[in-house]
C-alpha cells in the first residue's frame, strides 16, 4: 500500500494555488535521472582532468627525456676523451718504466687489474624507457672500466715513483761534479813520473792546478770519514758516499768539515793549498769504488755551476 503513496508540492499566491503531485515511481525516476546526469558530469570532468594531467606529465617526461639524452651524449663524449687520455697515460707509463729500468706491465696482469664489469641488477633502470635504460647501463659499464683503469695506472705510477725515488737517492750519492772551479788539469789518472823523485808510479787521481784558497766542493752527498793532516796528503778530507763510492781531497790549506758530518753535493768542504808532499798549490782528487781507484774524469757527468 505504501508504494501507492503520492507526494504533493504545494505553493500559494494571491491569485492562485498550485500543486504538483508525484508518485513514488516518478520521484524514483527523477532521482535516477539526476544521478545519471551527475555521474556523467563526474566522468566527463574526471576524464578531462586526467587527460590534462597526462598531457602535462607527458610534456615533462619528454623534456626530461631530452635532457637525459643530451646529458648522456655529453657524458659519452667526455668518456671517449678520457679513454683517449688513458691510452696516452698508458704510453707514458710504458716510457717512464723504460726510463726507470722497470719491465713493461704484463698484459695478463693488466687485464686482471682492470677486471670485468659489474652487471648487478639495477631496479632503477628497469623503470626507465628501454632506450635510456640501455644507454645508462652502457655508461655504467664504461665508467666502471675507466675507474679500474685509472686505479690501475695510479698503482703503477706509485711503483714507478718509489723506484725513481730510490734511484734519485742513489744518484745523489754518486760523485758527478768537478771538485773545484777553474784551474787546469796538471796530472791525470794513470801512470806518471813522480814530480818529486822522478819514479814512475800509478797516480790514483787527478791534480788540478788552482791558487791556494780555491773553494773545494763535495761532488756528491756523503759523510766525512777523515778530516785532518796526514803524511804525504797533508791536510786532507775523505768522504764516504755510500753504495761503495768514496772521494779524497789532498794538500788543502783549510778544512771546513769534521768527522761524521753530513754534506750535500756542492757544499764547500775546504780550500786548496800546498800542504804535505806537494811542489805547488793544487788539489789532488781521487774517486774510489769499493776500494778500487777510478778515473775521476768518468764521473764529471754535468757541467755543474759551482
Amino acid at each position: 500500500m505504501s508504494w501507492n503513496k503520492k507526494y504533493i508540492l504545494h505553493s500559494e499566491s494571491e491569485e492562485a494555488v498550485n500543486q504538483l503531485h508525484f508518485s513514488n515511481a516518478q520521484i524514483l525516476g527523477l532521482i535516477s535521472v539526476s544521478l545519471i546526469i551527475l555521474c556523467s558530469f563526474l566522468l566527463i570532468g574526471a576524464d578531462y582532468v586526467s587527460k590534462t594531467l597526462y598531457d602535462k606529465r607527458l610534456k615533462e617526461f619528454k623534456a626530461n627525456y631530452n635532457a637525459v639524452a643530451n646529458n648522456i651524449d655529453g657524458i659519452q663524449t667526455r668518456l671517449r676523451e678520457l679513454d683517449n687520455q688513458i691510452l696516452d697515460i698508458e704510453q707514458k707509463d710504458k716510457a717512464v718504466r723504460a726510463y726507470a729500468g722497470m719491465p713493461d706491465l704484463d698484459i695478463d696482469i693488466k687485464k686482471l687489474g682492470v677486471g670485468g664489469v659489474d652487471r648487478r641488477d639495477n631496479k632503477i633502470l628497469n623503470n626507465l624507457a628501454p632506450a635510456i635504460s640501455k644507454e645508462i647501463s652502457e655508461l655504467q659499464l664504461d665508467i666502471e672500466k675507466l675507474s679500474r683503469q685509472v686505479n690501475f695506472e695510479l698503482a703503477s705510477y706509485e711503483t714507478i715513483y718509489e723506484k725513481v725515488k730510490s734511484d734519485i737517492d742513489r744518484i745523489r750519492h754518486i760523485p758527478s761534479i768537478r771538485p773545484v772551479s777553474g784551474g787546469y788539469l796538471n796530472s791525470d789518472f794513470g801512470y806518471r813520473q813522480d814530480p818529486i823523485d822522478a819514479v814512475r808510479r800509478f797516480h790514483q787521481g787527478q791534480d788540478f792546478s788552482v791558487p791556494t784558497g780555491t773553494p773545494i766542493f763535495a761532488p756528491a752527498d756523503g759523510v766525512v770519514k777523515r778530516a785532518y793532516y796526514i803524511g804525504g796528503f797533508g791536510n786532507h778530507i775523505k768522504l764516504d758516499h755510500a753504495s761503495g763510492y768514496s772521494t779524497t781531497f789532498a794538500h788543502l790549506s783549510k778544512i771546513f768539515v769534521r768527522h761524521g758530518q753530513k754534506v750535500k753535493r756542492g757544499d764547500v768542504i775546504g780550500e786548496t793549498g800546498n800542504t804535505g808532499r806537494s811542489t805547488a798549490p793544487h788539489l789532488h782528487y781521487e774517486v774510489h769504488y769499493k776500494g778500487t781507484p777510478k778515473n775521476p774524469a768518468d764521473f764529471f757527468f754535468t757541467q755543474y755551476r759551482n
